[in-house]
């Protein structure tokens, strides 16, 4: 039977550069004898320096005190302004058996701002579901009563129920795009479409409710436009978004303008692309809005919003949708001049 032969021991430096978070170990005498390769990232090259000067915090300053004093180690949690935004970080430090302390810790920043959203969706949800559930309530309740044998009341609350009811239902739906719009945002689409048929077949489903609303559509398209990479349902849902906020709420200004146009070069995109363009004439757009357009459920005008049909989700599902196509929305707007509601995508390599 022949020996075993044993592995070599494992060094505390190999130890700690497995754990998968940002790790110090700090020597009894106070100075940090061995960092991890995330922790070097963080904080730099600092095997030597005294951790007060290193972490600069006194939530963990002062827990990892404690367990060189003696005192059992555990988790901790802390928050860090910086850099224009708050971070939240959890840790752990934990006494060892030669007198030093290991302390390792992890940002959960972007946790906690995911778990904000989910509870903020949640909310504005149920509160735009309250609003008509509780206006069919109530005329439920007077056709029951009061107007029970009134025909006029009665035809003007079953209208009035009729659009809450439609309101719900366009809520429902969208909410229901969204969610797809959000499963499929990973995957690029493979299709070859031409832009000119995209923004021409939009245009005409949308001119009998644009002349309905007194507004004319009109189009600039360049002589020569290359075929993108594109899901055409989703660019017609993009597409009719803003061509269909642009009559509801730029309208005003008698005419939509639908640019289409070939860019050699866009820097952001890094190579050349397809833009198209919306613009109406209205009344624009205040500035302290403009960064805030494409938030679920964000409206500039509540009440004009609803009364139109609004559900605060059109934009949001136009930036997803863009996200996925390796695309980029572009809003420009002056109160009084109205707003440009521009869509740059990639175009595609023949």
């Amino acid at each position: 039977m022949q020996p075993q032969t044993l592995a070599p021991p494992v060094s505390a430096g190999e130890m700690i550069d497995a754990v998968p978070m940002p790790m110090l170990l700090i020597g009894a005498d106070e100075r940090i004898t061995r960092v991890n390769s995330l922790a070097r990232a963080v904080f730099g090259d600092c095997e030597g320096r005294h951790y007060l000067i290193v972490l600069r915090h006194p939530e963990p300053a002062a827990a990892i005190e404690k367990a060189l004093s003696g005192e059992p180690g555990g988790a901790l949690s802390w928050r860090n302004s910086g850099a224009g935004r708050e971070r939240h970080y959890q840790g752990r430090v934990a006494a060892l058996s030669d007198g030093s302390v290991s302390f390792a810790f992890q940002d959960v920043s972007d946790v906690e701002h995911a778990a904000d959203m989910r509870r903020d969706f949640v909310a504005n949800v149920s509160h735009e579901l309250r609003t008509p559930l509780t206006a069919l309530m109530g005329f439920v309740e007077t056709l029951r009563g009061a107007a029970k044998d009134d025909p006029a009341a009665r035809e003007r609350f079953l209208g009035i129920m009729e659009r809450e009811a439609l309101r719900m239902n366009r809520l429902v739906g969208e909410l229901l795009s969204l969610s797809r719009v959000e499963a499929e945002e990973r995957v690029r689409p493979t299709a070859m479409i031409e832009p000119r048929t995209l923004v021409v077949s939009v245009m005409n489903t949308l001119r009998p409710m644009a002349e309905a609303a007194g507004v004319t559509l009109e189009s600039d398209f360049a002589p020569s436009v290359p075929k993108i990479r594109a899901d055409f349902d989703q660019m017609t849902q993009v597409l009719h978004n803003l061509i269909e906020n642009g009559v509801k709420y730029g309208g005003s200004g008698g005419r939509i303008r639908v640019r289409l146009q070939f860019l050699q070069h866009d820097a952001q995109l890094r190579g050349p692309a397809v833009s198209i363009a919306v613009r109406d004439f209205g009344e624009g757009i205040p500035a302290i809005h403009l960064p805030r357009l494409t938030e679920r459920f964000y409206r500039v005008d509540n009440h004009r919003s609803r009364e139109k049909g609004g559900t605060g989700l059109g934009l949001a599902i136009v930036k997803h949708i863009l996200n996925r196509h390796r695309g980029r929305l572009k809003v420009e707007s002056r109160e009084g001049e109205g707003s440009s509601f521009e869509i740059i995508l990639p175009a595609a390599e023949e």
